[in-house]
């Protein structure tokens, strides 16, 4: 009797464990303290490739390594330049910038492509239109990018 009340308390308990794994995931990246002020810090990451992880890394080129910086508003501790961190990013978070930067403006783009080839005949034109919604898209996001810095925000991690 005592052991399917164990065996389902351990079927719980792993089940719990996934569900928290899945939730809480982050995106890590190392990185180097770039620049450092008293309200940010820049932190300069390298991403690189897949293929620069295989075993014909040889052929890939420099494309393949990316330098990115990374402003971080909210930290504790004090850093010094060139000092090697750990940047954390919410998966769900990631999923949110996925939203706004490619399915939202997808989205925006086939409605108007739809809505004005009924409304006209015109291919042309239509098809324009449905590209040119991308512009005022494009530059409201930029308009109300302290928002978005908000809303993505980036943790540190020192690596000891």
């Amino acid at each position: 009797m005592a052991c399917p009340r164990i065996h389902n308390y351990l079927n719980l308990q792993s089940l719990n464990s996934k569900k928290q794994r899945a939730t809480g995931s982050d995106i890590r990246h190392t990185g180097f303290v770039k620049e450092v002020t008293e309200t940010s810090l820049i932190v300069n990451i390298v991403n690189q490739s897949a293929c620069s992880s295989c075993h014909a890394n040889g052929a890939c080129s420099v494309s393949d390594f990316k330098d990115k910086e990374i402003e971080i508003t909210h930290f504790n501790n004090s850093y010094k330049l060139g000092q090697q961190v750990t940047i954390l990013f919410k998966e769900s978070k990631g999923f949110t910038a996925l939203f706004y930067g490619y399915v939202l403006p997808f989205l925006l783009m086939l409605a108007t492509l739809i809505i004005s080839g009924s409304v006209t005949d015109n291919e042309l034109f239509s098809g324009l239109l449905s590209l040119a919604i991308l512009v005022p898209y494009y530059i409201t996001l930029y308009i109300f990018r302290h928002l978005f810095k908000k809303v993505f925000n980036f943790e540190i991690e020192e690596i000891n």
